[in-house]
């Protein structure tokens, strides 16, 4: 679905209306409930969709100049060697520093259910998890999670984790989700995910969008 063809799109009250779904023994109130839900759900869908065509429609990012060092398990690689041979590259920045006693807990609940994507994810794309942390303690983390697929990296200067929002200021963690992307021999950075506490909604923890 692109942005110029929405104006011809079905109104979604009619297709939720349209709906010959019904749950056994559901009332009236029920049904109409849940037919003014589906319509919501259907804009929602939609809306994800435009979101997701204006990021793919983004304008080049800055290029990548820094000194970005990494170790992974198979040794040192530098910031194109991430990419191996893909034209994205997706880094997760994994909350897990050399001060840390265990890995951030949310974060290794999302990168356990990347875990069984990830093989699937990298016939497309690259995908990265940086922590600061060294390579061994990775590894041995890496095995006791029993994850197979994911691809670990030690930053080892710390340059990547502060430049891309993986480390404050204040030397704080964050967890980052950043994209690049490899084009004519420039690495560029293509997306990155920006919502925090300050655009959290009043009452609502900070998180990201639906998709």
């Amino acid at each position: 679905m692109t942005v110029a063809n929405t104006q011809s799109l079905t109104p979604a009250l009619e297709l939720a209306r349209a709906d010959r779904v019904t749950i056994p023994n559901e009332s009236a109130e029920y049904r109409a409930a849940r037919t003014a839900l589906l319509a919501e759900e259907i804009e929602l869908r939609r809306h994800i969709a435009r979101v997701a065509e204006q990021r793919r429609a983004l304008p080049p990012g800055g290029p990548i100049i820094g000194d970005y060092r990494f170790e992974g398990e198979n040794g040192p690689t530098n910031f194109a060697g991430l990419f191996g041979d893909k034209q994205t590259l997706v880094v997760y920045s994994y909350m897990f520093g050399p001060e840390r006693e265990r890995p951030c807990p949310m974060c290794t609940n999302t990168l356990g259910a990347w875990e069984g994507n990830a093989a699937d994810i990298g016939q497309r794309v690259s995908l990265a998890v940086v922590a600061r942390s060294p390579i061994e303690r990775l590894s041995a983390w890496k095995r006791e999670r029993g994850w197979r697929s994911l691809r670990l990296f030690s930053d080892l200067n710390g340059a990547y984790s502060r430049d891309y929002f993986g480390l404050l200021p204040n030397g704080s963690e964050v967890p980052a989700l950043n994209v690049f992307t490899r084009r004519d021999g420039t690495i560029r950075h293509f997306w990155s995910g920006e919502m925090t506490s300050s655009t959290a909604d009043p009452g609502q923890d900070p998180r990201g969008a639906p998709d």
